[in-house]
């Protein structure tokens, strides 16, 4: 049991639950340590913090993975945002221009040519 009463199994549910609410796809139990960590801590645990929304979180999140170069994670929230309906189009463009004077131009051009691909793509899907 965790320390609030909740057995490992239902900690687990949570963590899952939290992981398909924040990228739209229904997830499945893991195996492995990073898994359980991921579902059980990250999700079950920090994303599920009431004091900040999901797309609050999503939105520091886009500005930590663009300061930090890494565009294939930033791909993937940038398709949650939209599917989810957290973030428009338009709403993407300008946070990539936006970054563009934090971050620096070569990182904010680079998410604003990521957000036009996941645009594109979800287009695609419809």
């Amino acid at each position: 049991m965790t320390t609030d009463g909740e057995s490992p199994t239902d900690v687990r549910q949570r963590g899952l639950a939290k992981m398909s609410e924040v990228y739209g796809w229904e997830f499945a139990d893991g195996p492995g340590d990073h898994f359980a960590v991921t579902a059980d801590h990250l999700f079950a645990e920090i994303w599920s913090r009431p004091a900040l929304t999901v797309r609050e979180r999503r939105l520091l999140l886009l500005g930590a993975l663009t300061a930090q170069g890494n565009f294939d994670v930033a791909e993937i929230q940038i398709g949650a945002a939209l599917r989810n309906g957290e973030l428009s189009e338009e709403q993407l463009r300008e946070i990539a221009l936006f970054l563009c004077h934090y971050v620096g131009w070569p990182a904010g051009t680079t998410l604003d040519g990521t957000v036009g691909k996941v645009i594109a793509q979800e287009r695609r899907k419809k």
